[in-house]
């Protein structure tokens, strides 16, 4: 089967505070699957979200291709169905929020798409119930905790019903009961409603639930495996600034002062079974 989402040979360019070029992506190859979940991982200045920018043609390459459903995002005539296709969740809920009212904002997206009236309502209801909050369509946006407005921002991707969604450090500006709310959505929209999720982070406990980790480093792809084959690489990822989640670690520690801790516990649960064998 043909990947969902196709990069060929990527590179783009960013012009620096002195007008010189400087690589953000330096010829990335990645090919994303229909109903998969992948973490994009990578420090700072990687070029993790200049990738995912690239996948719902906010940004078009330099050299290389990007293919979204066969669709090529340097195609100006496919932008809008490449965007319907792969739908984008950023960082500050804020700056997706458009209207006073929660069920409105989550209606927006679908009223530029021209859906009809009353199918807006089924979408609207629909969205809000996959991420939990019916119980606030007609409270107003700054009313809500941050968690509570990321979910928001995605019930108005998923009103827009994409096959995909990137999303890109949705939980950098959260606390952790933040976090743990979009994580859950997250993970629901994925295993239940099917939807391709390509999930941009840097906190490496959200990518343990993913099927496939890629990690980023000065624009290139430097690893891609699952989650338990990435995180076994202690060493390694620390060697480019990353950390590993706090289980991977204190495994490491246990077995670098001889205490025997068998597989690569990645969870609390693993662990515990882990230290009583």
């Amino acid at each position: 089967m043909q990947p969902i989402i196709q990069i060929k040979d990527l590179y783009f360019d960013y012009i620096n505070s002195e007008g010189k070029e400087t690589a953000a992506l330096d010829g990335v190859s990645l090919d994303i699957h229909k109903g998969e979940f992948l973490v994009i991982i990578g420090h700072n200045g990687s070029g993790k979200s200049t990738l995912a920018k690239h996948m719902n043609a906010l940004l078009t390459p330099k050299r290389g291709q990007v293919l979204v459903k066969g669709m090529d995002t340097k195609d100006e005539d496919r932008t809008w169905d490449i965007r319907q296709t792969a739908g984008m969740v950023f960082q500050n809920p804020d700056n997706q929020m458009v209207a006073t009212i929660v069920e409105e904002d989550v209606a927006f997206g679908p009223e530029n798409l021209g859906v009809a009236s009353e199918q807006i309502r089924e979408r609207v209801d629909q969205a809000l119930r996959t991420v939990g909050m019916t119980e606030y369509a007609n409270t107003a946006p700054h009313y809500l905790s941050g968690g509570q407005k990321q979910r928001v921002a995605i019930a108005g991707v998923i009103a827009m019903r994409p096959e995909i969604i990137i999303l890109d450090e949705p939980t950098a500006m959260l606390d952790p009961s933040g976090r743990r709310e979009v994580m859950e959505t997250i993970d629901y929209l994925n295993k239940h409603e099917g939807i391709t999720i390509v999930h941009i982070t840097h906190y490496m406990e959200e990518a343990i639930a993913a099927d496939r980790v890629v990690v980023m480093e000065e624009g290139k792809i430097v690893a891609k495996a699952s989650p338990r084959e990435i995180f076994n690489q202690v060493e390694t990822l620390k060697s480019i600034g990353l950390d590993v989640p706090q289980v991977t670690e204190l495994a490491h520690q246990l077995r670098k002062e001889g205490i025997k801790i068998e597989g690569d516990p990645l969870s609390i649960e693993e662990m515990v079974e882990a230290i009583c064998r």
